[in-house]
């Protein structure tokens, strides 16, 4: 196994726990630094393993950060009807 593929499967542990954990400011900071995190780790992956292993581990990010995903697809729906 790679190790880009190793860091995303310890990224998904490690987003797994923290939405495991309880927040005030329902977990929008650790949404904020998982992304941060996950954007440069997915091209990692996509560098090491190909576009089709990128696409796979793009799809487990956005499914554990399903939330951040709807709002953007929610704001963009609104600047595009404008």
């Amino acid at each position: 196994m790679s190790p880009s593929l190793i860091l995303a499967l310890v990224w998904l542990i490690a987003a797994n726990v923290l939405a495991l954990i309880p927040s005030r400011d329902h977990h929008w900071t650790r949404a904020y630094v998982l992304i941060a995190l996950g954007v440069p780790l997915v091209g990692y992956v996509t560098a090491q393993n190909g576009p089709l292993i990128g696409l796979l581990v793009l799809a487990a990010g956005a499914s554990v950060l399903r939330w951040p995903v709807i709002y953007l697809g929610r704001w963009l729906r609104r600047r595009m009807v404008r």
